[in-house]
């Protein structure tokens, strides 16, 4: 074969926005819904950090008819003087130069979520169109970009006209109206609960911020957000159908030499720990150095105040952190400059100093707390809660050498219970939990043996948002997942050792399908987070019908469904309703449900870290009333709907 020369010629050199139209999901990460809102996010972040380093108080996002978003801030206005070097004006700048922005020093904005310059020319880039309107020096200032072939090429962001200016005004700001492609992101549309919940996070984290949302689609959903209390209006909305153990949530924010911090904490009677934490408003959903710096001081004051009082007598050991934050909810919000995050992902922070600042600045007002004796009693509820939490620590820990017992001979409790797979290769490898021995059959013998192993329930798991750790590892069904995946649980938890790169559960399409699914998730949720987070939980979902003549056959999938499918089956069809997984053959599993080639899976993941708690405390909690407002609000009971979009949302 010839060899193909290689010269300079080839390299292939992407002028202005074009290499995000390329490669988007470098910049987005996907081009499903999640990166279609991150155009979004890009966009309302540069007004939140406007408002966050002191200029301006108000957002206003509108849901236009034609598809396209509206962002308004009444912030400062971004320049439109013209740029010394690059000879444009700073909007035309900012939004058609990767890694332009007034945030790469602290003149501007000491504190911003955005440090690469890259958000608003992104979303520039993968947008049909993009208007930009300042208000500014009284005057009103306009400019538009379009996506368009230019010589037979695709031309990204490109401005239609120089900035103009078109009026006089009384208002600063900017305002943002922009209509993603279509091109790049298929015939999706901005979900209006997803903006929703967004929104309320950001006007949670920063006191006294009104946004408003209007949905020119429905007015009737037009809502707005705005808290004086800040996060500690955010602590009471995450346990507002939890019990607590006092009235209100502890508050305090203080500020050091590299950076300020806000924290607030409260107590429920349930027994799993909450924290969620933020730097200069972006989740860091896997913590950072400013969360162990915030656990290291608070155990420690609670400790020493234990000590003082004589809560903890000389011949007892201090209690864990583990003890003391059974139970928490905690927000902790920092900001920060020259952020580190972890990742791209952005969900660690990794500053060491961030660590050593917010373990000195809460040690310092947990001393002021205690030091008030108007909150001797909330201490003293917060320590005893931590000591009988301790000893549910040492039951569990007895139980879990009990799990790792069983574990070390030779999987003792998985004997006549999993169908292993023959392969040992991890990556390949798939966990199906199947509800009952009926279908566990059923999949046992329709199964590829070579990757696929089942675990058949002989009955339903605990549900583990109102039991105990202890009392969780109790239960034989629960023991049997643990060993089957090999992962440990809680503390212990790792996916070193997991062996299967797919968890897969299987259960029937009816009430207790459902609520076996639920028990699962609300299990690994609250053991096995990593589980979801890294991807490896799905849901399979299967038939609800067979529809067929001849040779002719249809599965169906939903009731939405049915109509159509007996249409192209046509005169003479027959129809079978499945109403569990043992109705079907191996056969009709393994084509309909089990066969990677034709299966449909839901992957399960969390969008949101706070609103899955919230969701989770309300379907798998002690709360009646609220699990009962949610349904009669929320409940529509075709499967496709609510099953496809709620569980791969989490």
């Amino acid at each position: 074969m010839e060899e193909k020369q290689y010269e300079s010629k080839d390299i292939v050199v992407l002028e202005g926005l074009d290499a995000v139209r390329l490669r988007p999901g470098m910049y987005i990460g996907t081009t499903g819904s999640r990166g279609y809102h991150h155009l979004l996010w890009e966009i309302v972040d540069n007004s939140i950090d406007e408002i966050s380093n002191g200029y301006g108080d108000s957002i206003k996002i509108t849901l236009n008819k034609d598809g396209s978003i509206t962002v308004e801030d009444n912030g400062r206005g971004i320049p439109v003087d013209m740029h010394p070097t690059l000879k444009k004006s700073g909007v035309e700048v900012v939004y058609t130069t990767l890694h332009a922005g007034g945030k790469f020093n602290t003149d501007n904005y000491k504190y911003s979520g955005g440090l690469h310059g890259v958000g608003a020319s992104v979303t520039n880039a993968l947008s049909r169109w993009c208007v930009v309107d300042v208000f500014k020096n009284g005057k009103e200032y306009t400019i538009r970009f379009e996506s368009k072939e230019v010589n037979g090429k695709m031309k990204s962001g490109i401005p239609v006209t120089p900035l103009r200016e078109i009026g006089k005004t009384n208002k600063t700001g900017t305002r943002v109206t922009f209509l993603p492609d279509d091109r790049v992101f298929g015939d999706l549309s901005f979900n209006f609960e997803t903006i929703t919940t967004k929104a309320r996070e950001l006007a949670f984290l920063n006191k006294g911020l009104r946004i408003e949302i209007i949905n020119l689609l429905d007015e009737s959903l037009n809502t707005s957000f705005h808290y004086e209390g800040g996060i500690s209006d955010y602590v009471k909305y995450l346990v507002e159908d939890k019990t607590t153990m006092f009235d209100e949530p502890v508050y305090f924010e203080a500020e050091g030499k590299v950076l300020s911090m806000e924290a607030s904490f409260i107590f429920t009677d349930s027994y799993t720990e909450n924290s969620f934490s933020f730097v200069n408003n972006i989740p860091t959903t896997e913590g950072g150095t400013h969360e162990v710096g915030f656990k290291t001081a608070f155990t420690k004051a609670f400790n020493d105040y234990a000590r003082e009082k004589g809560l903890l007598k000389d011949k007892e050991p201090n209690l864990l952190g583990e003890d003391f934050r059974e139970g928490i909810h905690v927000v902790l919000a920092i900001k920060m400059n020259n952020v580190q995050f972890e990742g791209q992902t952005k969900t660690k922070l990794g500053n060491p100093e961030a660590k050593v600042e917010v373990e000195n600045l809460t040690n310092i007002e947990l001393q002021k707390f205690l030091s008030n004796p108007r909150n001797d009693e909330v201490a003293e509820i917060i320590i005893n809660k931590a000591k009988n939490a301790a000893k549910v620590r040492i039951a569990a820990k007895k139980a879990k050498e009990l799990v790792r017992a069983k574990n070390s001979a030779e999987n003792f409790n998985l004997v006549g219970k999993l169908a292993a797979s023959t392969s040992r290769n991890r990556l390949k490898n798939e966990l199906f939990i199947v509800e009952g021995d009926s279908a566990g059959g059923s999949a046992k013998q329709g199964r590829d043996r070579s990757f696929q192993a089942i675990l058949p329930l002989r009955g339903k798991p605990l549900n583990a948002e109102k039991k105990r750790i202890d009392q969780v590892l109790a239960n034989e069904e629960i023991r049997t997942i643990i060993s089957a995946l090999d992962t440990g649980f809680g503390e212990d938890f790792t996916l070193d050792s997991l062996r299967y790169n797919k968890v897969i559960i299987l259960s029937d399409a009816d009430q207790d399908g459902a609520h076996i699914r639920a028990i699962l998730l609300t299990f690994f949720y609250r053991y096995m987070r990593q589980l979801i987070t890294d991807g490896h939980v799905f849901i399979g979902l299967p038939p609800l019908y067979k529809v067929y003549k001849k040779d002719v056959t249809e599965y169906v999938y939903s009731d939405a469904e049915l109509s159509e499918a007996i249409a192209r089956v046509g005169k003479g069809y027959m129809i079978q309703r499945y109403k569990g997984l043992g109705e079907m053959n191996p056969e009709q599993l393994w084509e309909t449900t089990m066969d990677p080639e034709k299966r449909t899976l839901v992957q399960v993941t969390i969008e949101d870290a706070a609103q899955a708690e919230r969701m989770i405390s309300i379907l798998m909690g002690d709360n009646l009333e609220a699990r009962k407002k949610y349904i009669g609000i929320h409940a529509n009971f075709d499967r496709e709907d609510t099953f496809m979009q709620d569980y791969k949302n989490i």
